[in-house]
């Protein structure tokens, strides 16, 4: 059984050596995150070039999302690395502090201060440490722990409620975006986004640096700010997918109300064609263990059933000891909790309007073939469009976007239930055709008799819109 739920990994020391990509690739990676949070340019231009040669030794197509730091706002160093601050001590958080010592430290967010008033909650190392403003005298935030514990250098601060100003794009992204589009990323995911400005900003950027290349990234939006939850159709509608990023978000909103936003996020990407990755803690305790617990199976699983395209690794992966094992075990938890998905396809079309003829067709061949019950569905497609399309909905049968462009068929890896192959394309229909089923013979995933539906846009071999379906038997030509 083909998996339908991609699989996005992190990775870092743990896993970017040859030999243990290989094994996490040949294990089902989909797509390899880059987390420009950490490492320099160079190293991330190395690892973007190595992934993408044992991708081709697998013979597979693995996409590539470079990962924006954003403003994450941290504390600074400390003279010993770290401090152990108790409930009732003071504390500042002072930003022209450089070495931090038991009573202060420093911040690389400079406008913190600007941001706060007496009785602001910050939370600090995702929420494990509790501080309570109580005043702010002009760079110096006075603070009562109110939850205490271990503080080390660079952890992060987050504001209960939300609310602090600081842009979505640093000028450190702004450079890392162009690192990125040096080796093409396929996927560009932006921090922290308030807003669809945050998000235009960040294509635009993303597009001039990629144009000397004939580049132009995916974008995906984090959600992980409180402000950005009342924006989020505006968000979608600038992107091209969203993150359910529930560490920071967690932190904002409160553990309990991310479940809840977790469903409502996917199900209105699904609504507007748009990609959800659902991230953050999925199989934490493989970090150290060989085998997830119970609850980290039922929180994949449950993301599969809300209709996420991907479930993405962090640590377990990037700095784990079980690289491979965590992508072996997060496949067989998304191919179960596949098995009890409903298919409402009928329900999904009763009131939709279709306003463009290439959508019109997607969603005519998912019906016909739902209907018909054929083997697969393959999309002769340029863009991807067409395949994005129909993976918005749950049908029990493959989908393949056979495309001539390469960079169409990395992008494709991430969508849910869609499988790419790269064929080049003539002029001649009926060579075209005879060629789709030649393929998808020798890959072994239709034999001799088997119904497929196969879409494509007329002129053949041009650039344009899908406008044209066809009912083939394998075996005719």
């Amino acid at each position: 059984m083909e998996r339908a739920t991609k699989i996005v990994v992190t990775i870092g020391p743990a896993s970017s050596d040859r030999a243990t990509l290989t094994r996490m690739i040949r294990a089902g990676v989909d797509v390899v995150r880059l987390n420009f949070s950490h490492g320099k340019a160079q190293d991330h231009i190395d690892r973007a070039t190595m992934v993408r040669e044992v991708a081709d030794e697998c013979g597979r197509k693995v996409a590539i999302m470079a990962d924006l730091q954003g403003p994450k706002i941290r504390v600074g160093k400390f003279e010993n690395g770290k401090v152990d601050l108790k409930s009732g001590d003071k504390f500042i958080l002072d930003a022209d502090c450089e070495i931090g010592t038991q009573e202060r430290v420093g911040l690389d967010y400079k406008g913190l201060p600007r941001d706060l008033k007496p009785g602001d909650v910050l939370l600090l190392n995702d929420g494990l440490l509790v501080l309570t403003t109580e005043r702010v005298i002009g760079n110096e935030i006075h603070t009562v722990v109110k939850i205490g514990g271990e503080l080390s250098n660079n952890k992060g601060i987050n504001r209960e409620g939300g609310g602090l100003t600081a842009p979505a794009l640093t000028t450190k992204d702004m450079e890392d975006i162009k690192t990125a589009m040096n080796f093409q990323a396929d996927y560009l995911a932006v921090s922290f986004p308030k807003n669809s400005s945050d998000m235009q900003m960040a294509r635009q950027l993303a597009d001039l640096a990629g144009e000397p290349y004939g580049h132009k990234p995916m974008l995906i939006a984090k959600i992980e700010r409180v402000e950005a939850i009342p924006a989020l159709q505006e968000i979608l509608d600038a992107s091209d997918g969203i993150m359910v990023a529930r560490g920071d978000l967690a932190v904002e909103v409160g553990n309990a109300a991310v479940p809840g936003l977790q469903k409502r996020m996917i199900k209105m990407a699904r609504v507007s064609n748009k990609l959800t990755i659902t991230a953050t803690q999925m199989m934490e305790s493989m970090i150290h263990n060989a085998v997830p617990t119970r609850a980290e199976v039922s929180d994949v699983a449950n993301a599969v059933l809300d209709g996420t395209d991907a479930v993405m690794t962090s640590a377990e992966t990037a700095s784990g000891r079980y690289p491979v094992e965590t992508v072996e075990a997060m496949s067989a938890i998304c191919l179960e909790a596949e098995k009890f998905e409903e298919c409402k396809l009928d329900a999904d079309f009763l009131n939709m309007q279709f306003t463009r003829i290439d959508q019109s067709i997607a969603y005519g061949a998912l019906f016909t073939a739902y209907h018909l019950g054929v083997k697969a569905i393959a999309a002769l497609t340029e863009s991807g469009s067409t395949a994005l399309w129909m993976s918005r909905h749950n049908i029990d049968m493959p989908i393949f976007a056979i495309t001539p462009n390469v960079a169409t068929c990395r992008k494709a890896a991430l969508y849910r239930n869609v499988r790419t192959f790269e064929l080049a394309q003539s002029k001649d229909l009926e060579q075209v055709l005879k060629s789709v089923q030649e393929l998808l013979l020798a890959q072994g995933v239709v034999q001799k008799g088997d119904l497929i539906v196969v879409t494509w846009g007329e002129p053949i071999g041009q650039v344009g819109g899908t406008n044209a379906m066809k009912i083939m038997k394998i075996g005719e030509y």
